[in-house]
């Protein structure tokens, strides 16, 4: 049992594939840069955003005099009133907190005390309340460097730090900046805060990404269409049609007319590619419409070998029955009773392994050679008018043994003459019997070649129905009783069930031939 071979993915399906990969792994690539970017892009905006709420707020606390309540610690009419502006600017922005800061001892990280601290409206609703001044800060709001940036910061005056990231614990990372407010006298007295939640940006982020990934899916959807499309088109479509020409073409192999329409069929796709594809069409076509010209020659060379071949066999069973002077038309009658019997024995279906159509065609065609052995008789045996003797009978029995020597030394010399080889068995065992008692080799049964039991069958009748020099033709009925008699033992009891069968066409034949009833 052989193998069965997978069948791969189709062009149409492989390029989909092919393509849709390509462009999802370049889109990866793009998409991780274009968010490296992006992030970047982000926190720069955060940045600028967070620098301009805290100058902005800042400025509202220069217009408080900020800077002289925290030295003073001391809140004045203005405070509340600047409390609600920067809870105005904490209301209208993004940022998450907006706070001032002081130490009570700058040399103490850990006295970070709140001077303000900015509430929303919402945050209040909530049960938030205010820091007032004075207020320490809790623990752990603050990493350990930022207190020293903070520290560093009010300790050297500075105007502006910038934009931190810092993670507190509770908090989460933060982006934070802040500025050293000072008093009226320019001593730096504390530090104005803004930060924001990390997670804003990662919310930008992530809806970032959901875009892209919509972006992606349908971008992939729309160019791998349009690249199938165009590679159906260009690539698949062609490819495809030269493959079902080709099969095509193989498959008429043997029918001509269908070759030529094949050849027809992959004209007409016109194919006008300058490029591989077209040169491959070009190819192909070219070259099955020289493979249907060369087997149009081949074939019509083949016909002509076989005529001729047909008419050398004809012409050798002739000779040797003009030597005969007894059996008139004995090749002709014995060939259609052959073809007779082997068309029964198919289509009772008998022996359907060696009854092919071809099979059929040689033993037809070399039955009239089943008698070339006599041509090494001589007249005064094989035109004796009387009863053979002993030592005459054994002379002509030799005709099998030389009429198989003649053929087999035409098929050693005629390189594939396989025909021939059904010509060699009726020549060589026809007189061979089904109970083992012929000759030359006694062979018995299905031992004796198919050609050669059909021969024996189809060779008695005509002998028994022909006129000879040493006795009348017999009787249809009485030649068809004795062909009859000798199934089992003579005969192969098939080839006599068939033969019977078919008196019809028996009858017909004798016709043909004149056949002068004599019952």
């Amino acid at each position: 049992m052989g193998v069965k071979k997978k069948k791969g993915l189709s062009i149409k399906v492989a390029m989909a594939l092919y393509s849709a990969i390509v462009i999802i792994v370049l889109t990866i690539f793009i998409v991780i840069a274009g968010y490296s970017l992006y992030e970047n892009h982000v926190k720069e905006n955060y940045k600028k955003y967070v620098t301009t709420v805290l100058d902005y707020a800042y400025s509202i606390t220069e217009d408080y005099s900020f800077g002289d309540m925290i030295a003073a610690r001391e809140m004045t009419d203005k405070y509340e009133e600047m409390r609600q502006a920067l809870n105005l600017v904490k209301e209208n922005s993004d940022i998450d907190y907006l706070y001032a800061v002081y130490f009570e001892d700058i040399d103490d990280i850990n006295s970070l005390t709140y001077a303000i601290n900015a509430k929303t409206t919402e945050e209040l609703a909530k049960g938030g309340t205010y820091t007032y001044l004075g207020t320490a800060c809790e623990e752990g709001s603050f990493e350990e460097e930022t207190l020293l940036n903070l520290q560093r910061a009010v300790r050297n005056g500075s105007t502006v730090s910038g934009v931190q990231q810092g993670y507190s614990a509770g908090y989460g990372y933060m982006f934070n900046s802040y500025k050293v407010i000072f008093d009226s006298n320019g001593n730096p007295v504390g530090l104005l805060c803004v930060e924001i939640n990390d997670t804003n940006i990662q919310g930008d982020l992530d809806h970032y990404l959901r875009i892209i990934a919509l972006f992606v899916v349908v971008f992939t959807t729309v160019i791998t269409v349009i690249f199938v499309g165009i590679a159906e088109y260009f690539i698949s479509y062609p490819i495809i049609s030269l493959t079902d020409s080709a099969n095509d073409f193989i498959k008429n192999i043997g029918d001509q007319e269908a070759l030529d329409k094949s050849v027809e069929k992959i004209k007409s796709l016109d194919i006008k590619s300058k490029n591989e594809i077209g040169e491959l069409y070009r190819t192909v076509s070219r070259m099955e419409s020289e493979m249907a010209d060369q087997y149009r020659e081949i074939r019509e060379f083949s016909e002509s070998v076989m005529k001729m071949q047909d008419g050398l066999i004809i012409l050798m069973a002739d000779m040797v029955e003009n030597r005969d002077s007894d059996t008139g038309d004995h090749i002709q009658k014995t060939a259609e009773y052959v073809h007779i019997i082997l068309r029964g024995l198919r289509r009772k279906g008998y022996y359907l392994d060696q009854l092919t159509p071809e099979y059929i065609e040689y033993a037809v065609k070399s039955a009239p050679l089943h008698d070339v052995g006599k041509i090494r008789i001589s007249d005064t045996v094989l035109n004796k008018p009387g009863k053979l003797t002993p030592k005459e009978y054994e002379i002509m029995k030799t005709h099998t043994t030389a009429g198989k020597e003649i053929i087999e030394k035409a098929i050693r010399t005629v390189e594939g003459g396989s025909y021939l080889t059904e010509a060699r068995n009726m020549a060589a065992y026809h007189h061979e019997r089904w109970d083992g008692k012929g000759y030359p080799e006694g062979l018995k049964g299905e031992e004796i070649p198919l050609s050669a039991r059909v021969m024996a069958v189809a060779d008695v009748f005509d002998a028994l129905t022909s006129t000879r020099v040493y006795k009348p033709a017999f009787p249809v009925d009485e030649a068809l009783k004795i062909i009859e008699d000798g199934k089992g033992t003579q005969f192969d009891p098939k080839c006599v069930e068939v033969f019977l069968e078919a008196l019809p066409d028996i009858r017909n034949v004798l016709k043909r031939y004149n056949y002068n009833k004599t019952s």
